[in-house]
This record gives structure tokens, C-alpha cells and sequence, in this order.
């Protein structure tokens, strides 16, 4: 299962915080599939074939602060261990352009993260995080995640979206090795 973190409403879709929606949006539009509502999964939900694999793809209706609620309905509805689920995040720790996978691990204060962690009991899942750069002061981090990049910047994270699309058959493969290595290597 791939999961797309952020906020649900218009007023969100094109803030920082939504680099996880782009991605998963990304990805259901490259695939050709359709996004359908799952009120028992508390979100959307649509299933696509990546590497010769069916994988679900769940974007939550709930808040960031409330993802959890839907990421633990889906895994326990489909039966899908956490260590078999990718979120994909905004991280405020890698410059716009960049993504990175990972797994385990804690929240770094990605709220979607954190309620997640608090519902499973650990943090025992992959993770694809997609740089949105820092404002430079944690007093400044609210407004900056919430707000729209600039168009340079938007433009990076949309490299960076591709760039995971592009590794993650191998990642659905199992070949994690392989994605982190030419996702993580400057081109």
C-alpha cells in the first residue's frame, strides 16, 4: 500500500504540506486510475499495477495531524502489514528537489508521521520523503509548510515527485537497495 500524506480541501492542494497528494496524484494519474471515496477507509482509495504487482494507493480525507486514522483503517481493512506500506510526506529536512526513501524511524515532527507512529505502537514502515526546503526559523515552519512554494521551487518538487515515480518499481519489487541507490544519487 502507498499512501499520500496532507491536508483535504482546495484551500490545501497546492501548499507545501501536500507534496505526499502530489506524489500519490502523480501516480494515479500516470497509471490511469481513478480515485474513489472510502468512507470506512476515511479516505480515497484506488488500485493501480506497478511492476507487475497490484498495489493500493490511499489518500486520507482526514487532517495531516488525524492520517493515522486512515492509514491503520486501510492496513487492518486489506490486511497489509505496516512494513508492507509506504507514506509518502513533505520533509522540511531536504531541499525542494530532492527525495529520499527510508525506513523506520520517528516522526521529525511530520505530523501525518507522528500520528501514525502513535497508533501503530513504532515506526516499522517506509517512508518517501520529498524535500520542500526550511524557512530557516521554527517560528516560521507553520506558514511555510501551509503555504504555496515558489515557482522555482514548485517546479523542483515536481522533479523530485518524477524522480520517486521513476524507482518505484523496484521499491514494489522489494529492491529497495537498488531505488534508495538511484533515487539518492545526484544525477
Amino acid at each position: 500500500m502507498i499512501v499520500g500524506l496532507g491536508n483535504p480541501g482546495p484551500e490545501h492542494a497546492q501548499t507545501r504540506h501536500n507534496a505526499g497528494f502530489r506524489f500519490i496524484d502523480a501516480l494515479v494519474e500516470q497509471a490511469g486510475a481513478r480515485w474513489s471515496v472510502d468512507s470506512k477507509l476515511f479516505g480515497e482509495t484506488a488500485k493501480v499495477d506497478i511492476a507487475g504487482q497490484p498495489v493500493w494507493l490511499l489518500k486520507p480525507a482526514t487532517f495531516m495531524n488525524l492520517s493515522g486514522k486512515s492509514v491503520t483503517a486501510a492496513q487492518r481493512f486489506w490486511k497489509i502489514e505496516p512494513e508492507e506500506t509506504l507514506l509518502a510526506h513533505d520533509e522540511l529536512d531536504l531541499p525542494p528537489g530532492v527525495a529520499r526513501l527510508k525506513f523506520d524511524g520517528g516522526h521529525g515532527g511530520q505530523n501525518g508521521l507522528r500520528d501514525t507512529i502513535r497508533l501503530l505502537g513504532h515506526g516499522r514502515f517506509h517512508r518517501l520523503r520529498i524535500g520542500i526546503g526550511h524557512p530557516g526559523h521554527k517560528d516560521r515552519v507553520v506558514p511555510w509548510v501551509l503555504g504555496r512554494a515558489s515557482k522555482d521551487d514548485d517546479v523542483l518538487i515536481g522533479h523530485a515527485v518524477n524522480d520517486a515515480i521513476d524507482v518505484l518499481p523496484l521499491a514494489v519489487k522489494g529492491d529497495f537497495s537498488e531505488a534508495m541507490k538511484r533515487l539518492h544519487t545526484p544525477k
